[in-house]
């Protein structure tokens, strides 16, 4: 994938902040469609959530900024931990004008959405989660490194290009201090708190989230949906047209029973909307 965005989103630079933050923007379904916020994961711009945006552009207005300090985005002086990423997200949104919107995250961006979620509430419509790693299960470091390991050799190789590039850009520290950040974040159990509506999207080859304790902690929580889906971690761009049907179907209320794959399967694990 180039730089130059899929059609018809459209890219451009703004501020936020202070900072010059770069962002990928579709607003043709009109001022009276939802908002979808796509929250990219560690050391990644947004580049790979654009497949899902595309196929949902008739449907949604679509907004995926680089947040500050990767892909194209000025870097801040200091580098933005979880909290602070959290922040510059509700910044973006305050430069957008975006009062409320769904959140799609995928990986970190999940974590990112659970402290905007747990700080500013009133900002959240809703939430999907793709491959919402943190915790015991990336515990210790070693291992979370030997399962992302594992996951670089199930994703396709043209995924490659775009995750090198942006990692060499954010640089091997940066990325390595975020993703340990990420190991230590007890995601699953800080989901637990919320009271927002969610669905957790998991690839069945995700080697980073454990399926088992998902069921486990949400089989009877309210408002927490949850499928698995074929493919590894980096869902939304391997296997964007089934992402695309269940963000539609989280967006509409629609029954995760019927939502069709566009490949492979779909494992409805509950549904508690």
């Amino acid at each position: 994938m180039s730089r130059t965005p899929l059609e018809p989103l459209e890219a451009h630079d703004i501020d936020v902040g202070g900072l010059r933050v770069y962002h990928r923007v579709c607003e043709r379904a009109g001022p009276e469609a939802p908002a979808v916020v796509h929250v990219h994961g560690f050391g990644i711009s947004g580049s790979y959530l654009e497949p899902t945006a595309v196929l949902l552009s008739d449907e949604a207005r679509h907004y995926i900024p680089d947040l500050p300090g990767t892909g194209r985005s000025e870097r801040p002086p200091q580098a933005l931990d979880i909290p602070g990423s959290a922040e510059a997200l509700l910044a973006y949104c305050d430069a957008v004008g975006l009062e409320r919107a769904t959140f799609v995250g995928n990986s970190l961006g999940c974590v990112t959405l659970l402290e905007l979620a747990d700080f500013h509430p009133e900002r959240v419509d809703g939430m999907v989660f793709v491959s919402p790693a943190g915790g015991p299960n990336n515990q210790p470091l070693a291992r979370a490194l030997g399962q992302l390991a594992l996951d670089g050799v199930r994703e396709p190789f043209d995924l490659a290009p775009i995750a090198g590039r942006d990692y060499l850009r954010f640089g091997v520290v940066r990325s390595l201090s975020l993703f340990r950040a990420m190991t230590r974040y007890p995601t699953i159990a800080r989901l637990s708190l919320l009271d927002r509506p969610v669905l957790l999207v998991i690839g069945r080859r995700d080697p980073l989230v454990d399926t088992d304790r998902v069921q486990h902690l949400f089989e009877s929580r309210h408002k927490v949906s949850a499928v698995i889906i074929d493919g590894a971690h980096a869902l939304n761009f391997t296997h964007p047209g089934t992402v695309a049907r269940l963000v539609s179907a989280q967006l509409n209320g629609a029954p995760l029973a019927e939502v069709a794959p566009t490949s492979g399967s779909i494992d409805v694990l509950f549904d508690h909307r």
